[in-house]
């Protein structure tokens, strides 16, 4: 079945108008050069798409289904004439990535900056997503690439070796555990926790390694940014756990001390992921040829 573009975006208006005059007026079109459209594009879905009013007109459930994919059609249109135009204006490549807080707070910027000065023509859309979500993103094409944590499942993508981290126990200056040069994490959870989001990869990890001890996380915040968990931290309603280079940088001015955590799983390791390596475009091959660790 073939949609006419001008007719979609003729259905959009009208969806947002709710009434047909108001959108003619918009498009500069007749009421009735408008109607025609919908009704046709009636008839094409074989269904009802509006309900028609003295007020104007409601959607129909099928309306509501044409509205929604109409305004995804028209966006992916938007970003292919976005991103074929950046090839006619010299950018050579366009690369999108999803990636977990931890690569963006600590590796990614002087990666993505090495890269560009050795290929300046590529762009890039970066976006910080959980690491659940990064796998989602990459498989349904939203990414070309995610990066992730390796406790993440990466449900069918390849993955490749990106960077090591290591996790480590943060806690206000005057904790109980303050003074402490290492700490395993059975002690740990007899504290309270300001923790990361539900699915993000460090939650998974943490309420994981917990529960093989047969105890429990004693979560009193949940919150996404590596800066805010320092805050709370430091204003003492929890301990937190996180990547030793990104809480350096907080250690003196918050007032916190980082405690070596004493177990295998603190050493943890950053993986690439994408759909298929021998299936990407040049500049996406050329891209996790740079970031990914070399072999050893």
């Amino acid at each position: 079945m073939r949609y006419d573009l001008t007719s979609l975006d003729l259905f959009i208006t009208v969806a947002q108008e709710r009434n047909l005059t108001r959108a003619a007026r918009i498009r500069h079109l007749a009421v009735s050069a408008i109607s025609k459209r919908i009704t046709e594009l009636e008839s094409q879905v074989g269904s009802p798409l509006l309900i028609r009013n003295a007020r104007g007109v409601e959607l129909t459930p099928a309306g509501q289904s044409m509205l929604f994919y109409a305004r995804q059609l028209k966006q992916t249109l938007e970003q292919l004439d976005n991103e074929l135009g950046d090839y006619a204006t010299g950018v050579k490549g366009h690369v999108r990535i999803h990636a977990i807080t931890s690569a963006l707070s600590q590796f990614l910027p002087d990666d993505v900056a090495g890269f560009v000065a050795r290929y300046p023509q590529i762009k890039f859309d970066i976006e910080e997503r959980v690491g659940s979500a990064v796998i989602r993103a990459v498989a349904d094409g939203r990414a070309d690439l995610g990066i992730i944590a390796v406790q993440t499942a990466a449900q069918g993508l390849e993955t490749v070796p990106y960077r090591h981290d290591e996790l480590t126990l943060v806690v206000p200056a005057g904790h109980a555990l303050a003074s402490r040069k290492s700490v395993r994490f059975k002690e740990v959870l007899e504290h309270e926790f300001v923790g990361p989001h539900l699915e993000s990869s460090m939650h998974t990890l943490l309420t994981s390694e917990a529960e093989k001890l047969g105890l429990a996380l004693k979560l009193r915040i949940r919150i996404s940014s590596f800066d805010c968990m320092c805050r709370m931290v430091s204003s003492g309603l929890g301990v937190a756990v996180l990547p030793r280079s990104v809480i350096n940088q907080y250690l003196r001015s918050h007032k916190l001390k980082a405690v070596t955590l004493d177990e295998p799983w603190a050493q943890r390791s950053l993986l690439l992921a994408f759909k298929k390596y021998e299936a990407a475009s040049p500049t996406l091959k050329t891209l996790i040829d740079h970031l990914k660790l070399p072999a050893e």
